[in-house]
């Protein structure tokens, strides 16, 4: 089981993290961790992760293609042409496409989820559909080989059900207690529809400027240039 996971500046650290701690029991695993250039990424907390593989060195077949989101870097890298392109040579023979938070907009940009349901961070999840994708507000969304999940904590869901789906719920009930995940949330307003008004609003104003729709409405208007412009 190989998995590539994609780096670049200011992504998410938890969105890599989560998943591959639940990964790290599936047997036989190996992790390709992959930037522009080998050496440290900052992530959004300023915890660097280690590249151990550039885009001309990455595997060309991995099992499973995975990209973590963020907010405004991941905004940025959606006009990063080499990440995108990279994304999507390695997803060519990919037995799995997979991305947790934003990281489904950066494989939308990347041309792969057009006709596919697919998950987001509930605030960015209405723009997949500038990339030809099905919004879905589910926590994970698995569609044929597209595998996605929502925002930040999503990640440790998605991982296990990914899990299940590679060795079976046997697999997928042992890391769960392997980890111990069981989550309690203290205040349960970790989704829009379960927050309060004043706390959604409040919300809204801190992301908003930190998830520029425009970027992700341009890098859209990009890639129907560049279909339009080479259709298949």
């Amino acid at each position: 089981m190989k998995i590539a996971c994609y780096l670049y500046p200011g992504f998410t650290s938890l969105d890599l993290i989560a998943p591959i701690t639940v990964w790290q029991f599936v047997p036989g695993v190996q992790f390709e961790f992959i930037a522009a250039k080998k050496g440290p990424v900052d992530t959004d907390t300023g915890l660097a992760m280690s590249a151990t593989h550039t885009y001309a060195d990455a595997s060309s077949a991995p099992d499973v293609v995975f990209v973590p989101g963020g907010a405004t870097p991941t905004y940025e890298a959606l006009s990063d042409q080499a990440l995108l392109d990279s994304i999507a040579k390695s997803s060519t023979h990919a037995k799995w496409v997979s991305s947790v938070c934003t990281g489904s907009l950066l494989l939308g940009a990347a041309g792969l989820l057009q006709g596919y349901r697919a998950a987001s961070h509930w605030f960015a999840r209405d723009l997949l559909s500038e990339f030809g994708a099905m919004p879905d507000d589910a926590r994970v969304v698995i569609d044929r080989n597209r595998a996605t999940g929502g925002g930040v904590t999503a990640g440790m869901d998605f991982a296990l059900h990914m899990a299940g789906q590679w060795g079976g719920e046997p697999a997928g009930k042992l890391i769960e207690l392997i980890v111990e995940y069981a989550p309690q949330p203290p205040f349960k307003t970790g989704r829009p529809e379960l927050a309060d008004a004043e706390t959604l609003a409040t919300a809204r104003q801190v992301i908003e400027p930190l998830m520029p729709a425009a970027l992700a409405q341009q890098a859209g208007a990009r890639l129907k240039h560049r279909r339009a412009a080479h259709p298949a």
